[in-house]
């Protein structure tokens, strides 16, 4: 039986996830994965299986709710969505007006958690070692991927929500960076704003299906290869510090669907040459100290689950 203590530190975990997913590049996924919940997240998501459907079937509520964990995850959700609608503004106002201090908040971040991560590993031997190297090059890969040109049908619709859902629980990228590499970011957008129910409807479906079977795959190997899945995923998480890289230079422009000017293609560049290359202050001194804080918060939150942990 969780204590009030308890659900309430869920549910600030839960606002920290969801404080994350509101920036493009950055995964909620990381902050379940540094709080240690996330195996307890992807074996709840699991618990929606044929027996969850026959408790619904005999309408045996409590038992349903009991199996899946539902009390975890509607505390968890309720920061989640909590966090995204009290902060969604004010994330938005520091990505166009401060970027450079926002993304080296999130570089401490990400950077800190893959080494907290890294720490848990109990047995290394040269496969794990290796992993670390190889989610690193994935993700770096996966982030200089140019923007694809896919159909705008009804099938690949699914397979975006499927693919764009993983990163829900795939610690480092966000899913509407893999929405935009896709090419159905715009997209989807326009069929909320048009309450397109028809689109909007197979995306969800897509993210569903996505959900429940990648998350099985990922407890597969936590269960099966803990060592080697935490040290991929700690690679993954520092591969995917290129997409949010504070100092970049834009190379080229592309038009979004209501009309604005955004960055299509950037190049990362030192921040010693940013001034020269754009033409505006680097401000290095408030990146590093925004770099810190999120090193900080990482490690606050660690020592806290610890604490509660030993009670």
């Amino acid at each position: 039986m969780k204590r009030l203590g308890d659900w309430i530190i869920l549910f600030l975990k839960g606002m920290g996830m969801g404080s994350a997913d509101i920036v493009p590049g950055v995964s909620g996924g990381s902050i379940a994965l540094v709080t240690r919940i996330y195996e307890e997240l992807l074996e709840s998501i699991n618990s929606f299986d044929l027996e969850a459907l026959q408790l619904l079937r005999r309408l045996q509520f409590v038992s349903f709710w009991q199996h899946v964990n539902g009390g975890f995850l509607l505390v968890l959700f309720m920061g989640i969505f909590t966090s995204i609608f009290a902060f969604s503004k004010a994330i938005t106002y520091f990505i166009e007006t401060h970027p450079i201090p926002l993304w080296s908040f999130f570089c401490g971040l990400i950077l800190i958690s893959a080494i907290v991560i890294l720490r848990d590993i109990k047995r290394w031997n040269l496969l794990a070692i290796l992993m670390f190297p190889l989610g690193a090059v994935l993700a770096f890969f996966i982030t200089e991927l140019p923007l694809m040109a896919l159909p705008n049908n009804l099938w690949f619709t699914f397979i975006a929500g499927a693919i764009a859902i993983c990163a829900m629980i795939l610690p480092g990228i966000s899913g509407s960076f893999l929405l935009l590499i896709l090419g159905k970011y715009e997209y989807i957008l326009a069929a909320v704003n048009d309450r397109n129910i028809l689109i909007l409807a197979t995306f969800a479906l897509g993210c569903i299906g996505g959900l429940l079977l990648f998350s099985r795959v990922i407890s597969w190997f936590l269960k099966n290869y803990h060592a080697l899945t935490l040290s991929f995923l700690s690679g993954f998480m520092i591969g995917s510090i290129n997409k949010i890289w504070p100092w970049k230079k834009v190379l080229s422009y592309r038009i979004s669907s209501s009309g604005l000017q955004k960055p299509l293609l950037t190049e990362n560049i030192l921040p010693h040459v940013y001034l020269v290359e754009t033409g505006e202050e680097p401000a290095f001194l408030f990146a590093i100290f925004a770099f810190l804080i999120g090193v900080i918060l990482v490690v606050g939150i660690d020592r806290l689950a610890h604490n509660f942990s030993r009670e």
